[in-house]
């Protein structure tokens, strides 16, 4: 049984315990909205009022490298300085999204396609990014594809700083706002992938990328 199917197979003995219909009915969703406009959220921290400066701060504490650039088109240059300066080949993967930029023109050969285990380095954007944790927020569909952001060694992310919001509980407002249901998989990235399991020591790069490169465009 996949995970979807297990996950629909709970949800089922939940309801069918509680007598209620195998499919919630318009009056239960109506409830839920209505409990979910009424709810107040809790104290949160003052983030300051440059959100950009706070989600650099709080990347470059997760481990992340920052670039910024002025429009999504010096991205493919921005992104190939990275790669250079890494000594890394100018060739990735990204998402279908990305297509339009002049990937050519700086020299990177991007094919737009889902990764596979040869692929060393992975394009994608972000839904949105978190500047009280320095967190970015993906939200996987047919062009935005999650395995970009979590099978390559280095991930590069593009993030327009009109899209950095202040707290996660602003990414799910959004996200809610603009999308209404959330896709398949949801993933909020904070830098690259660690672990302190073995003798307590940080080991990055244990269940993805070793690096995660943010460039923040001014102007989308």
């Amino acid at each position: 049984m996949d995970t979807s199917a297990a996950r629909t197979a709970i949800f089922n003995r939940i309801r069918s315990a509680k007598h209620r219909p195998a499919q919630p009915e318009q009056a239960e969703l109506d409830l839920v909205q209505q409990y979910l406009a009424q709810h107040t959220g809790g104290p949160r921290p003052d983030l300051g009022a440059d959100l950009t400066e706070r989600f650099r701060q709080q990347a470059l504490r997760t481990s992340q490298t920052l670039d910024e650039v002025a429009t999504m088109n010096d991205v493919p240059a921005a992104a190939a300085r990275y790669l250079e300066g890494l000594q890394l080949e100018k060739k990735a993967i990204a998402w279908e999204t990305l297509n339009g930029l002049p990937w050519q023109d700086s020299g990177v050969a991007v094919e737009f396609r889902p990764p596979v285990n040869l692929d060393l380095v992975g394009i994608t954007s972000c839904f949105c990014a978190v500047a009280e944790t320095g967190t970015l927020m993906m939200l996987s569909g047919a062009q935005t594809f999650a395995s970009a952001s979590l099978l390559p060694e280095t991930h590069i992310a593009i993030v327009p700083v009109d899209r950095i919001v202040g707290s996660i509980e602003d990414a799910f407002t959004l996200a809610k706002a603009e999308r209404g249901e959330l896709p398949r998989a949801t993933n909020f990235i904070s830098g690259p992938s660690r672990t302190g399991d073995i003798e307590q020591t940080i080991v990055l790069g244990a269940h993805g990328p070793y690096r995660v490169h943010v460039i923040l465009v001014r102007q989308s």
